[in-house]
């Protein structure tokens, strides 16, 4: 499908969201992240596009899951949308249908510029805008954005941007920062879970008409979320009695859990362990593979850390995000031949068995 000669490529502002908008047709589908960040952008973009007269459709990225991964593209392959908005989900070099109108809304550090999609980026703003405020600023921008700044502010939370000086937050303060706090804090538990769906985090988001609604309980979503809270809770509870084991650079925590914990573990140590890169290290979250994040308070690149360690077997799925919070997916072979070139022996490796 050739695109239309107006619609904006390359880099742009948000202001150019207008033009791409008109080059998705009908029935675009939107595809995010599913943190408060990526799910707060896929609220305000599903909004936006309704109030343009169109039908989206939504596809939340979800446990293990990639969106520029093979297996995305051949999922979406025979999909008759006409367009496609990928929000807080990186940049990379190929786009998973590089047939449709393509617009990327996402404040990672990108991998690559795909040709032919428009990518709203904040990547080169100081401070950095979160996909979810670049969303808010894409509305805006196209006139369509009347109420949904609540939205904007639970990304901006759920994403630690909060009193990063957005003037956006400051305007939102507003609605109530200790329910906005809240709202994020519920809104990010579903995907940590052992399952991982965050679908009810999504429609409260849409269904809700601002923070206090979220936690009001009126919406049988509230109590799914409250659920998904205290299971994430008593996982997290557990990992904290673990201890890191340090080489080097590196202190290491590892531990199996079949939530997202990684995260959490990581940044918690981060506070503690001011001079090293901490890894958090999850061997029970999918079957087969390691997943970890990486976090540090110390002037160090953790983007180039990885891709200085990176195993030959990584994917998609390794070293994306931001120079102090990384991480990713391994298989368990390269798991070991990661954390072996880190200088760490036998007592950080996965048994092959766990593979099985």
């Amino acid at each position: 499908m050739p695109l239309p000669a107006a619609f904006p490529t390359g880099l742009q502002s948000p202001e150019a969201f207008s033009a791409g908008l008109s080059a998705l047709g009908r029935k675009p589908l939107v595809v995010c992240h599913n943190d408060a960040d990526g799910l707060s952008a896929g609220a305000i973009l599903l909004h936006t596009l309704r109030r343009s007269g169109r039908e989206p459709e939504v596809r939340i990225i979800g446990k293990g899951e990639n969106a520029y991964s093979r297996e995305f593209a051949q999922e979406i392959a025979g999909s008759e949308v006409e367009g496609m908005i990928i929000a807080d989900l990186g940049v990379a070099p190929a786009l998973p249908r590089p047939d449709l109108p393509t617009i990327l809304i996402d404040h990672h550090v990108p991998t690559g510029l795909p040709e032919g999609a428009l990518i709203v980026s904040g990547i080169h703003d100081s401070p950095i805008p979160t996909s979810s405020l670049l969303a808010y600023r894409c509305a805006r921008a196209a006139g369509l954005a009347d109420g949904l700044l609540w939205l904007a502010a639970i990304g901006l939370i759920g994403d630690l941007a909060e009193n990063d000086g957005f003037p956006e937050m400051d305007e939102a303060r507003r609605l109530g920062i200790t329910a906005l706090r809240k709202a994020a804090s519920l809104v990010n538990a579903p995907r940590r879970t052992a399952s991982g769906d965050a679908s009810p985090a999504l429609d409260l988001l849409l269904k809700a008409e601002g923070p206090k609604a979220v936690l009001s309980g009126e919406h049988e979503e509230t109590a799914q979320l409250l659920a998904a809270k205290d299971e994430v809770k008593r996982e997290l509870n557990e990992a904290r009695k673990i201890g890191p084991k340090v080489v080097g650079e590196v202190a290491l925590v590892l531990f199996s859990s079949p939530t997202q914990i990684h995260p959490l573990v990581a940044q918690a140590w981060r506070g503690r362990i001011k001079d090293r890169i901490v890894i958090a290290a999850n061997a029970g979250y999918r079957d087969g593979y390691v997943h970890f994040a990486a976090r540090t308070a110390a002037d160090r690149d953790l983007l180039a850390f990885l891709a200085e360690h990176r195993p030959p077997g990584a994917t998609e799925q390794y070293g994306n995000g931001h120079r102090l919070a990384s991480g990713g997916a391994l298989t368990i072979p390269d798991w070991n031949q990661f954390i072996a070139s880190l200088g760490f022996g036998l007592e950080a490796q996965i048994s092959p068995e766990k593979a099985a």
